[in-house]
């Protein structure tokens, strides 16, 4: 992949995700819709930090209508991660998904891995081949009931002096840590932090859409503290996700503001275990 290659990547991208969010469309859920123009321009953004901090990492599929699929994986230290794959729907069941991922675990060369993904049976098939085991994910949606919210104290936004501490506590719960994603997501979200060194954690929150984007923490309790504040930044609907069986303190949580629980895709991991306490981000695992 190259710089130039950023635009129709994101074509292929929003054409593909919006043929699987259609197929995936629950009863009562509305339909669809194409991403807007700064959503597309976000994508662009960030898969260009990807393309510049690991370059060797992200690839494109091309044959004669231009590029058909794409798959962009970085490695962070001894972690691999896949941060986001596609093929465009009527190029699917061609091979061209097979060598895009083949060539983006060769780019781990052994290390342990994850990443989220979809329930698609075809992509499926091809992780679990690629020896990554799947774990069920959940996620939880709704209006939080702003009335269960209870008194957060202890925590204060983050700031560059936080990050090294940061990575320390990432590299006690999957192994690595997020080394340059920090910076970056510390650029367009919203960071806040409990710095107790006895309790540390995290959360990044969207706060133009109300939700946790990736949160760690030491300790369940920690954690707790760390969503329900992202949760009281929720104005309308909000999305807790990439909730893994071993996180169960976020459905406690969820539940308790009265979010809906539902499932949504796996945690594929490969030489290692869920991480928890832990939501991961969809982009930056």
């Amino acid at each position: 992949m190259s710089q130039d290659d950023l635009p129709a990547a994101e074509r292929v991208s929003a054409v593909t995700f919006l043929d699987a969010d259609r197929l995936g469309r629950r009863v009562g859920e509305p339909e669809p819709e194409p991403p807007s123009a700064a959503v597309s321009q976000r994508w662009i953004d960030r898969m260009g930090f990807f393309l510049t901090a690991d370059p060797e990492g992200c690839w494109v599929a091309e044959d004669a209508r231009g590029i058909a699929g794409f798959a962009i994986s970085q490695n962070r230290g001894p972690l691999w991660y896949l941060a986001t794959y596609g093929v465009l729907p009527d190029r699917q069941g061609k091979g061209i998904g097979r060598r895009l991922m083949d060539a983006a675990l060769a780019h781990a060369g052994g290390r342990p891995g994850l990443f989220s993904a979809t329930a698609h049976p075809g992509a499926t098939r091809r992780y679990r081949l690629a020896g990554f085991t799947l774990h069920p994910q959940m996620r939880m949606v709704g209006r939080v009931d702003r009335s269960a919210l209870p008194a957060v104290r202890g925590l204060r936004d983050g700031r560059d002096g936080d990050l090294e501490w940061m990575d320390d506590l990432d590299r006690s719960l999957r192994g690595a840590g997020h080394g340059p994603d920090h910076r970056y997501m510390l650029g367009s979200l919203r960071l806040v932090v409990c710095d107790d060194r006895g309790r540390p954690g995290y959360v990044y929150i969207d706060d133009d859409a109300g939700r946790p984007v990736l949160l760690a923490a030491a300790h369940p309790e920690t954690a707790r503290l760390l969503l329900w504040e992202a949760l009281a930044s929720a104005d309308g609907e909000t999305l807790v996700n990439c909730i893994t069986t071993a996180n169960h303190w976020a459905v406690d949580a969820g539940l308790a503001a009265r979010l809906h629980l539902d499932q949504e895709g796996f945690l594929a991991v490969r030489g290692m275990i869920p991480p928890a306490p832990y939501l991961a981000s969809g982009h930056f695992l």
